[in-house]
């Protein structure tokens, strides 16, 4: 691994993807550092979980490299999923296994990946439980028993449970109410400060954006048209950026110290 390949975690190079004869990204290429939080924003249906989804490799691409933590894999899931601990993904609503308790769904990826102990695994699953704020009394409820909070809290430990470098995080914070989604963010920084992986977030919440992100990219027109912290993009003369930070639902952002 070069030096400069070290100082990224994703590096995305002219890729192109489409479905028949529509193209999504057209030629994007984008850059995720290593240990940094990285929000992606663009108009819906622009291709934001395609591009998600394509680096993953739950989408094959039409052309362009995907390069995670220096090797070329063609998508993580091409890549055997990076030996298994390489990343963890939050999905929009959580997506648990709702014949599962709580504690059921953060084994899940252990069972899949690893051979362990069942009293091992329910050690590693109630640490993660714990790690994301769930006291023993979360532990056994299934999603059903559980609110919105604590089901985005349940799918993160699960994210975590093989120790990844890379977390992927789709909508993380939609459908909650203003306080869980701040709670959650705050979350979200902490875990990321403490532990030191690196956070692909997919999101519209311009609040997450400000708060938590340490770079931001703007996807439209099939490209990355801005990229860098929150003061860069509300800078930005691109008409898409513009309308989007700058439009009437906004207004709660202020420039942020550069």
């Amino acid at each position: 691994m070069t030096a400069a390949s070290d100082q990224f975690a994703i590096r995305v190079t002219d890729l192109v993807v489409g479905f028949e004869q529509q193209t999504v990204l057209d030629h994007l290429s984008l850059d995720v550092r290593r240990g940094e939080i990285l929000g992606l924003v663009g108009a819906s249906g622009g291709g934001k979980s395609v591009l998600m989804r394509t680096i993953i490799g739950l989408i094959p691409k039409r052309s362009g490299q995907i390069e995670v933590r220096g090797r070329d894999d063609g998508g993580l899931l091409g890549g055997h999923a990076r030996r298994a601990a390489a990343w963890g993904i939050l999905f929009q609503q959580g997506a648990l296994f709702s014949s599962l308790t709580a504690r059921q769904n953060v084994q899940f990826p252990l069972r899949e990946n690893l051979t362990l102990s069942d009293a091992l695994m329910d050690e590693i699953a109630t640490a993660k439980l714990e790690l994301v704020g769930l006291g023993p009394d979360d532990w056994d409820k299934f999603p059903s028993q559980l609110s919105g909070g604590m089901t985005k809290r349940v799918a993160l430990a699960r994210a975590l449970a093989l120790d990844p470098g890379i977390v992927f995080l789709d909508e993380p914070t939609s459908g909650l109410d203003p306080i869980a989604a701040g709670d959650f963010d705050t979350l979200i920084k902490t875990l990321q400060q403490t532990l030191g992986f690196t956070v692909f977030m997919v999101t519209h919440d311009l609040a997450s954006l400000n708060t938590v992100c340490d770079r931001v990219a703007a996807l439209a027109d099939g490209k990355i048209v801005a990229i860098g912290p929150m003061a860069e993009l509300l800078r930005s003369e691109h008409p898409w950026v513009r309308a989007y930070f700058h439009g009437k639902r906004s207004q709660m952002l202020r420039p942020a110290k550069d």
